[in-house]
């Protein structure tokens, strides 16, 4: 039941199908199936699955922005179902779009895992200037900056924003991690980030981890991969 509902929506999401991606959402609710799992492993898949066919050129802006509305659709009747330690201190983070790119959709999703995972995430939108990254980060205290772009163009204001925190002295307390469709870990290594992943679920996986290796004072090499 669990992974024909799961399959069910990321399918609902990949065509396109906002009503079925909430009526879908609605019975992983009714049948007690964890929401993290169903955003994590349904509409994430489903959103991921859409971006392969927009770079097959199979789908085109049209056609990704409806899947995106379904994703929102299903979010939002899942998000309210998600566990959260509200016990828990919350580590903060600092999210956005690198300067000169406006696609979201992968920023919010991690932003919602990173909730999901217990930090505090400031969100400060699309085509943020580095120095913004940098400013509000030492403004609230964060631990971590998360950059995020789909475009190549775009790549460079990644490593203009850990070179700012280098020239403040603030690479050693404030960490980076990037992603999005052009990203590497050739391209993380290249400019000093302090992580890369390839989908949500994990860059908050590794958002905890890297926050257990600060706190630890541990090697980068103790944080397993995920």
């Amino acid at each position: 039941m669990k992974e024909e509902l799961i399959k069910k929506l990321s399918d609902a999401v990949v065509d396109m199908e906002e009503d079925e991606t909430v009526e879908i959402s609605k019975q992983c609710v009714e049948n007690n199936i964890n929401a993290y799992e169903a955003i994590d492993k349904g509409l994430a898949n489903g959103m991921n699955r859409a971006g392969e066919l927009y770079e097959e050129g199979e789908y085109y802006i049209p056609e990704l922005l409806m899947c995106s509305d379904a994703m929102y659709a299903g979010l939002d009747v899942l998000k309210p179902h998600l566990k959260k330690d509200e016990n828990e201190v919350k580590e903060k983070v600092v999210i956005g779009v690198v300067q000169g790119d406006t696609h979201d959709i992968g920023k919010n999703l991690v932003r919602i895992m990173m909730e999901t995972e217990g930090f505090e995430v400031i969100d400060l939108g699309r085509d943020i200037h580095p120095i913004d990254f940098v400013e509000k980060a030492k403004e609230v205290g964060a631990s971590i900056i998360v950059l995020s772009t789909l475009m190549t163009t775009t790549m460079d204001g990644m490593a203009e924003v850990i070179n700012i925190l280098k020239s403040q002295g603030l690479k050693d307390k404030i960490k980076v991690m990037i992603g999005g469709g052009p990203i590497s870990q050739s391209y993380a290594n290249k400019i000093g980030a302090d992580g890369y992943t390839t989908d949500a679920s994990k860059a908050a996986k590794f958002a905890r981890a890297l926050i257990n290796k600060m706190d630890n004072n541990l090697t980068s090499s103790n944080i397993e991969s995920v």
